[in-house]
């Protein structure tokens, strides 16, 4: 049974576990930066129902601990420097966990364009230097597969493979 709580949102028929599962979800998202996508996936393992769980979110949202603006700049700032993940895999991943798209391009124009084309170089060059290939047209093949892996566009690939000097 449901009811409305003083704060104007649905509480659970009783209120101390409802203010349990709210205060678990503010340590949680008050230790790492989280979105609300991730704060909802553990109130139903936690076993909220969907209600209770927005009202938990809401509430978190407006005390300013879980911001998916935030969430995304961390995230597209993490990926890019410390995983060397490409503007498509980083937008894959937060489309995964129902990122708005506008926030999403936002967070990704934070990546400066020539930091971001110096490290696809750096990246396919370190590469290549692993690569057995029988031909050019092969080494090349694998490079581009490589690259698409890591989440960089093709043709921001297709430039930086064409400019490597052959060996």
């Amino acid at each position: 049974m449901a009811k409305t709580g003083w704060r104007g949102g649905l509480e659970m028929a009783e209120p101390k576990q409802y203010k349990v599962f709210l205060s678990k979800a503010m340590a949680l998202s008050a230790s790492r930066e989280m979105c609300s996508s991730d704060i909802k996936k553990k109130l139903e393992v936690w076993g909220m129902d969907e209600l209770q769980s927005e009202s938990i979110i809401d509430q978190l949202k407006s005390e300013k601990f879980i911001d998916d603006s935030r969430f995304a700049s961390a995230f597209v700032k993490d990926k890019f420097r410390y995983n060397k993940w490409g503007k498509m895999k980083i937008t894959a991943h937060l489309r995964m966990k129902n990122i708005a798209s506008d926030i999403i391009s936002q967070s990704l124009d934070t990546i400066d364009q020539e930091t971001y084309y110096e490290s696809i170089r750096t990246i396919i060059v370190a590469h290549k230097k692993s690569v057995r290939a029988k031909n050019p047209y092969d080494l090349k093949a694998k490079l581009l597969r490589y690259g698409l892996s890591k989440g960089f566009e093709s043709n921001i690939l297709y430039d930086v493979i064409n400019s490597i000097e052959p060996e």
